[in-house]
């Protein structure tokens, strides 16, 4: 699963690299979590790609209520074209959330150890992800989103068996068009992350709590033999 990222990029990059028109509004943030605003890229009205801000953990949309709920914040890629909160959204609500790098955390005999993966070109990842809406006659409208997983590659499989599912540019239009509706052809896309793209390494347990949200969440922690291992 995947239950924090982190974005330190630039927004005019974003702009450049996503076409979505406008710079985004896009903070530095070193310990997303779930249930707060997360910024994305979808396909609008229009035709074009469009920034979008969605709370992170999907509602569908025939739930009854949300005051108990703080949604799902993974989707399954083997399973999201079948479950019924998510079929829908898989079918016609697709988008990219672009992040700099996400957390994992290993076990390990004196606890559950977090690494931090990232680009070994330190480059965005395009995540692939849905979204979802939920309205309750006019007192509510709330937009919300999953992201997508699969197994792990050989990088990250040491410290997690699953890993985000992560898009290469040249299948963003495919992923996102809404006109692409049959699964297999959507499913087809979801391929694996090449082990070469990506590089893990240990960082501190100051992540793991989202109160802790800055640059010592990503810096390397050095094991007990006094060796870091990045």
């Amino acid at each position: 699963m995947c239950g924090r990222f982190v974005t330190t990029f630039d927004a005019e990059m974003i702009q450049r690299l996503f076409d979505v028109g406008e710079p985004p509004e896009l903070p530095t943030r070193y310990n997303v979590a779930p249930t707060q605003p997360i910024y994305s890229v979808r396909m609008g009205e229009s035709g074009a790609r469009e920034s979008a801000y969605l709370r992170w953990g999907l509602i569908p949309s025939w739930a009854k209520d949300t005051s108990k709920t703080t949604g799902m914040i993974n989707a399954r890629s083997e399973t999201v074209a079948e479950k019924p909160s998510f079929k829908a959204a898989f079918k016609r609500r697709r988008c990219i959330v672009p992040i700099s790098g996400f957390y994992e955390w290993q076990k390990t005999p004196g606890g559950k150890q977090p690494h931090f993966i990232r680009s070994v070109d330190e480059e965005p990842l395009a995540v692939a992800a849905i979204w979802e809406v939920w309205t309750k006659g006019e007192e509510a409208y709330i937009e919300t989103c999953a992201l997508l997983t699969m197994d792990a590659n050989e990088t990250v499989a040491p410290v997690h068996h699953r890993m985000p599912v992560i898009l290469e540019p040249d299948i963003w239009d495919i992923w996102l068009d809404p006109m692409v509706e049959k699964a297999s052809d959507v499913l087809s896309l979801l391929g694996p992350c090449p082990d070469e793209k990506l590089e893990a390494y240990p960082v501190s347990r100051h992540v793991n709590s989202p109160r802790n949200d800055d640059e010592k969440c990503i810096q390397p922690e050095v094991v007990e033999t006094g060796r870091s291992l990045f």
